[in-house]
């Protein structure tokens, strides 16, 4: 790695660090652990190079936090849902539209149809208090898999690849920020920031909970790349449609969302000690880090295959599922 990539990678996660911890996801922390424990367990016939780039990777894993603030709000706007998956709030949907633009228009016209506009239900049936989150995962995938084709291609060649690499490293740390977050249960629900709705066991409406959690009691127990390391699970998610596997590992997640609220109620996190606290940050960081690894690796398979050539382009008006609305149509 050059010492100007190292500089800027150190510069920046100290810029990371100093915004206030409830506009973090997991904290710094935590997202550089994953990140590298994910780098580190790249196989050897996977994209090795980026071993090189740790310490990039590592250093900018909390980038796409800072792109959050009020003070940039054309980038805060874009950028906010790509952090969260609140799938209770938009449970009408039987299957999730391959697409964003079809899954932000499915909830405008559900939102349309709410019978009290100024009712919570009304207020929250939108992209920002949905989320996006599957949608950014795949799409950073995407730009992975053309990057690596890249990078082949150079190689193939014999020439320089140092450019290309830089700017899948820049790629990687993207995807493994949202994959970090999804990891992170409370990520995955509408209680990301204390109990909404009905709330027969009491759970604390306190939206501190979530820093709480994933940033202050991993802060106190100095989490590790090599903790996370060793919850790492073997390569998977190599094959089927990945857009399913992404949903399934965001479904995964929400389903400890609650075990989240039991261990705060316990008071779990004010304490470095609790075995229930430290199991769930290693077995969620561990979950994220196994992800992010199986992407890459699954990516950069997939680059050694010529580009696929579907049927009908998904810009194409002729193309059967073309939707006007969107000016596209859904990816398969």
């Amino acid at each position: 790695m050059s010492r100007s990539l190292f500089a800027l990678a150190t510069a920046l996660h100290l810029s990371v660090a100093a915004v206030p911890a409830p506009a973090l996801a997991w904290g710094t922390t935590a997202h550089t652990a994953i990140n590298r424990a994910a780098i580190t367990s790249i196989p050897q016939d996977g994209p090795v190079f980026l071993k090189d780039h740790i310490d990039f990777i590592g250093g900018l894993a909390s980038l796409p936090d800072i792109w959050r603030s009020p003070s940039e709000p054309f980038s805060k706007i874009e950028e906010d849902p790509n952090h969260g998956w609140f799938s209770e709030q938009f449970t009408f949907m039987q299957a999730k539209p391959r697409s964003r633009y079809e899954f932000v228009i499915a909830l405008l016209d559900h939102q349309r149809k709410v019978a009290d506009p100024a009712s919570d239900e009304a207020l929250r049936t939108n992209v920002r208090w949905t989320g996006t989150m599957p949608y950014a995962i795949v799409e950073a995938y995407g730009r992975l898999v053309a990057g690596m084709r890249w990078h082949r291609r150079l190689a193939d060649e014999g020439k320089d690849t140092r450019f290309i690499d830089q700017a899948l490293a820049y790629d990687v740390v993207r995807m493994g920020h949202y994959i970090g977050d999804g990891a992170q249960p409370l990520h995955a629900s509408i209680h990301s920031d204390g109990w909404r709705g009905d709330n027969p066991k009491g759970y604390t409406t306190d939206r501190t909970i979530h820093s709480r959690f994933e940033s202050q009691f991993v802060d106190m127990i100095g989490l590790t790349e090599k903790q996370v390391a060793a919850h790492v699970a073997p390569l998977a998610r190599q094959k089927g449609d990945l857009f399913n596997s992404v949903l399934a590992f965001l479904d995964d997640s929400a389903a400890n969302m609650e075990r989240v609220y039991e261990l705060d109620k316990q008071a779990a996190f004010a304490t470095p000690d609790s075995r229930p606290a430290l199991e769930l940050v290693y077995a969620r960081t561990g979950i994220g880090a196994s992800m992010l690894r199986d992407l890459i690796t699954r990516a950069w398979a997939e680059s050694a295959n010529p580009p696929a050539r579907p049927a009908a382009d998904p810009l194409d008006p002729g193309n059967p599922a073309y939707n006007p609305e969107t000016g596209s149509a859904p990816a398969f």
